[in-house]
């Protein structure tokens, strides 16, 4: 339900962005393939596909002249069409969204570290920065792969892993022979409209090491060159890494953050922090005002 209406969502998110900004978040609907080269891989993603069509996700399955004409060179064992699958620029989105809540009147004070938080009759009354006190009526920990060490700091246990995923960003001079996202496993290759790839991810537990390694960048390089050939002759234009904060389930922590009365959790998105976002955003809204979310959050509820 989450993800439904997270992909209901973002296209309108797109829209209003651009309406309110004029930035164009690049918001398009390209359509995903997914790939498997082993038996195994097959078998796996075959199961994934069927549960897909049950959930009302439309797929294709592939043959090799189809491959070709998307411009896989590789030879797979099964592959899947996802016609509504689609990509969003992280920075420009993330640019128009900090644009129009600050038009909207939203106060955003940047550098600000979270110390320590001041505790009263079970709520919390302030929360210690390095800049100051901040004082609320709610509080809602959104903070990625740092909410389990600030839930720490209230005596709150939560299960989030640090996963690091190192990227890889090409620059082609030639003309994309491919225009959907190609994936296969965990590693994705995503072609942007000015000639750019986006290549990932790696996932490694390193904590909180946000570095690059060799070795993870030239998986990437080899996955992305071995997969498109018209990425051989494409330059390197950056790389980098980030940390993705993953639950002991998959499932995120969505809702009130027990036992405080005012605090509130959104975390533990794993890699679809960026595509739920907009799903997250409804139904914490609703939550925080005091509204019957419009889904059930006990499956995200932390304590489960």
């Amino acid at each position: 339900q989450l993800r439904a209406l997270a992909s209901e969502l973002h296209p309108h998110w797109a829209r209003e962005l651009f309406d309110q900004t004029g930035i164009d978040t690049g918001f398009r609907r390209c359509g995903g393939i997914y790939l498997a080269r082993t038996p195994g891989e097959a078998a796996s993603l075959i199961a994934w596909a069927g549960s897909a069509e049950e959930e009302g996700i439309n797929t294709q399955r592939l043959g090799e002249r189809e491959l070709e004409e998307a411009g896989v060179r590789e030879q797979v064992v099964a592959a899947y069409f996802f016609p509504q699958e689609a990509q969003l620029r992280n920075p420009h989105h993330l640019k128009a969204l900090r644009l129009a809540c600050e038009r909207l009147g939203v106060e955003i004070t940047a550098g600000a570290e979270a110390i320590d938080f001041e505790i009263r009759h079970n709520r919390i009354a302030a929360a210690i920065t390095s800049l100051g006190p901040i004082a609320a009526k709610q509080f809602c920990f959104t903070s990625g792969a740092w909410t389990g060490n600030l839930a720490a700091k209230l005596g709150i246990s939560l299960g989030i892993l640090l996963i690091r995923g190192q990227m890889v960003l090409f620059k082609s001079e030639e003309p994309l022979t491919f225009r959907h996202i190609l994936s296969e496993g965990s590693r994705y290759l995503v072609p942007r409209d000015d000639g750019r790839v986006l290549a990932g991810s790696t996932e490694e537990e390193v904590g909180f090491d946000k570095g690059t390694t060799d070795e993870g960048l030239t998986d990437l390089i080899g996955f992305a060159r071995g997969l498109v050939p018209v990425l051989e002759d494409a330059a390197v234009e950056k790389t980098w890494a980030g940390l993705r904060p993953a639950s002991f389930d998959g499932t995120p922590y969505i809702g009130p953050l027990t036992p405080l009365d005012n605090a509130f959790v959104a975390a533990g998105h794993f890699r679809s922090g960026l595509f739920l976002s907009p799903a997250t955003a409804i139904v914490m809204s609703q939550l925080l005002r005091g509204e019957g979310p419009i889904i059930d959050l006990a499956p995200f509820r932390i304590l489960r």
